[in-house]
């Protein structure tokens, strides 16, 4: 076990093409890691006195009371890690972080399948950058870290993917602390897949044994063209603490167990940005329901067969048309966006008769207003409503210069767009994020200190 503190971060993401596809293997997804990254250190830690066993905190300070407090015991038969939210006195109402608390009970699971079963008590920080969260302009400060003020719960996210990143970088900073390098290092391709197996599956867990994991593989490897695994991978293994869970998680996370090697595929030579260019995103703050939105689209594939299934196909030529066109630019240095305008055009028409057909609001008429709005700045190339689409956000690739940034700013700073549930009015604000090629890292711990008193 590492005696001193280590840091991980992951990055945000925006699926830019690919949303519903990437839940098909037949399909895959272009997904862009963004600079946004979610931090985790980890170091050594007293317990309480009067706590009858050990003991882990977890705090992300940036928010109101946003601590969480876990005890945890090695179950029998090989059943891996229990994992125990503790109560700090009788009347406090306990504050649940299922992605914490899941990540947690895997992240010890594995451990002790692998190495050693002797997890002494330490205390973990969550530090978010601050584009993962919409902040009023009063308080904005020149900090590298927001105090938001709020409680987690409260706090308005912008959709760039806090969980995965969270439990990936979470599941990277507690297996760096705890195994020792020759069984797991973050800085290797070995690593680097046993996180992402790992990771995959404790979000997985954690949100309900749904969504592709395109994430999840973006957090671990930034910018890719994804390939979801097989759901039955994932689909038989017990919870933390029952029978031969450490057994089967092990399994898992090694591919050595009954269900063998993921055949997710994760493609990095596919997917490149031309110099000149990048991506921006733009946060909606009315939102969208995405589960609900997923499931009648799945609804109305399943009904309508061989109709959905044409819709489907066209958005996999167009969306490979877009990799290929982005590849192509960037090898060839060439300034000519024309083909890149019309591939992202023939994607925005696919996504609407998707809309259209399903009854969806993936790229709702409002948000058409805006992507064509913006379209029209010069030096925006196209943009697109990204992953299950809605009210969240768009996402648009620009010419990389200053004075094309300003002119969108300034378009956006009245812009309002009308949201799906009541009415309300949303504000449109673009965000400071752009794309990213490399996924997650090993930090400096001494850059968090401040934090982590």
């Amino acid at each position: 076990m590492s005696q001193s503190a280590v840091a991980v971060s992951a990055p945000g993401k925006v699926l830019l093409a690919g949303g519903y596809l990437v839940l098909d293997r037949k399909y895959n997804g272009l997904v862009f890691g963004l600079d946004a990254r979610i931090h985790v250190s980890v170091k050594p830690f007293a317990s309480s006195s009067g706590v009858t066993f050990s003991e882990i905190t977890v705090k992300s300070p940036q928010f109101q009371d946003a601590v969480w407090e876990y005890g945890y015991r090695l179950a029998e038969k090989d059943g891996g890690v229990k994992v125990t939210q503790l109560r700090v006195d009788a009347d406090f109402k306990l504050n649940r972080n299922p992605f914490v608390e899941t990540a947690l009970a895997y992240a010890l699971s594995y451990i002790t399948s692998v190495g050693s079963s002797n997890i002494s008590p330490s205390s973990i920080t969550i530090l978010a950058d601050n584009d993962y969260y919409s902040t009023s302009s009063a308080s904005l400060t020149g900090a590298r870290f927001h105090d938001f003020g709020v409680p987690l719960a409260k706090a308005n996210k912008t959709g760039l993917g806090s969980s995965a990143a969270l439990v990936t970088s979470f599941t990277a900073a507690v297996l760096s602390y705890y195994l020792p390098k020759e069984t797991f290092d973050l800085t290797t391709e070995a690593g680097k897949r046993k996180l992402h197996n790992l990771a995959q599956a404790a979000h997985c867990a954690a949100q309900g044994k749904v969504g592709s994991g395109f994430d999840v593989a973006s957090a671990v490897y930034g910018s890719c063209l994804y390939r979801r695994f097989s759901p039955s991978i994932l689909s038989a293994h017990g919870e933390p603490g029952t029978p031969e869970f450490g057994k089967q998680l092990v399994g898992i996370v090694d591919e050595s167990g009954a269900n063998g090697k993921w055949d997710t595929e994760i493609v990095k030579d596919q997917v490149k940005v031309p110099k000149g260019i990048r991506l921006v995103m733009c946060d909606v703050s009315c939102g969208s329901q995405t589960p609900g939105m997923v499931k009648q689209v799945l609804a109305w594939r399943k009904e309508t067969g061989a109709e959905a299934e044409n819709v489907w196909e066209g958005l996999q030529n167009v969306n490979e048309g877009l990799s290929r066109e982005l590849v192509q630019l960037a090898e060839s240095g060439s300034k000519d966006y024309s083909e890149l305008k019309q591939r992202i055009l023939a994607i925005r028409r696919g996504i609407r008769e998707m809309s259209e057909q399903s009854g969806v609001p993936i790229e709702p008429p409002a948000q058409t207003e805006l992507l064509d709005a913006c379209s029209r700045v010069e030096g925006v190339v196209g943009g697109v409503v990204p992953g299950a689409g809605g009210y969240d956000a768009v996402a648009l690739l620009i010419e990389d210069r200053e004075e094309v940034v300003q002119t969108l700013r300034e378009l956006l700073s009245t812009w309002k767009i009308e949201g799906e549930v009541d009415g309300s009015m949303g504000k449109v604000s673009m965000l400071r994020v752009k794309q990213e090629m490399e996924g997650v890292r090993v930090e400096q711990s001494s850059d968090y200190a401040e934090w982590s008193e």
